[in-house]
């Protein structure tokens, strides 16, 4: 998987070790860290661009996150790609997860999904949810989840 930081830098290092690093690093100059990890995607005719962040903020001093992009030709129904970013962000967060136990980091998951029923996202906000939550993840839907809905979603747009 390749990840790179927002000013497009390629992260050379397995993600969990740069992740490590990045908590020893910021903790060490004294910021209390807390990271959201989210997906957005994009259909572009027929192509459906992904993108994963894990966005680290520093309590009170803004923040900095790591980018993965993956496209697929794949067609989804609107109810299958917001379960599909949910799980790519599982899938990040579950790998990382015992690195935020060990620095005792909060982290939350967010989904792409609007709350309101009136949006064709919602269809999948009470699989989203349950899987999530079901992990043992902090939760956040939109207009909360800033992660997907605005960090990932710049990368896509």
């Amino acid at each position: 998987m390749l990840w790179r930081r927002f000013n497009g830098e390629h992260i050379h290092l397995p993600i969990k070790e740069e992740v490590k690093e990045a908590i020893i690093r910021e903790t060490k100059k004294g910021f209390h860290l807390k990271v959201c990890i989210g997906t957005d995607s994009q259909v572009k005719g027929a192509e459906t661009e992904f993108a994963t962040v894990i966005v680290f903020l520093r309590e009170g001093h803004g923040g900095f996150m790591f980018i993965h992009n993956e496209k697929t030709t794949k067609q989804y129904s609107i109810k299958e790609r917001m379960l599909v970013e949910v799980a790519k962000s599982i899938e990040i967060a579950y790998e990382l997860c015992d690195l935020f136990t060990a620095f005792d980091v909060d982290m939350e998951v967010h989904a792409d999904i609007n709350t309101n029923p009136h949006f064709k996202s919602n269809e999948a906000l009470r699989e989203a949810m349950g899987y999530i939550l079901g992990m043992g993840f902090a939760f956040k839907a939109k207009p909360e989840a800033f992660a997907s809905s605005s960090c990932a979603n710049k990368v896509v747009n």
